[in-house]
């Protein structure tokens, strides 16, 4: 527990950051799997655009280092790729 006025708003800041910081996690999340389970390729794609901004604006903002929004992004595009060969073949 918090006894100086310093280390109260300290708190106070962190119990904030922490709730922004899980929302936009959450959001990733989702983003992710709605791509990971998207069936046909065309709306994979779609979801793939959607999943790449939002992974770009958290790490833009601090919450997700860049490399690993970066291979996250990275990750998905090629399952995309791998669904849009196997509905080619």
């Amino acid at each position: 527990m918090a006894h100086h006025k310093s280390a109260e708003k300290r708190n106070r800041q962190s119990i904030k950051k922490n709730a922004y910081n899980r929302a936009n996690k959450k959001l990733v999340k989702e983003a992710v799997k709605a791509v990971r389970t998207a069936t046909n390729a065309v709306e994979a794609e779609a979801l793939l655009i959607k999943a790449t901004s939002i992974l770009d604006k958290v790490a833009a903002r601090g919450i997700m280092p860049k490399n690993t929004a970066s291979n996250r992004k990275s990750s998905l595009a090629r399952s995309v790729n791998r669904l849009k060969a196997a509905a080619v073949a």
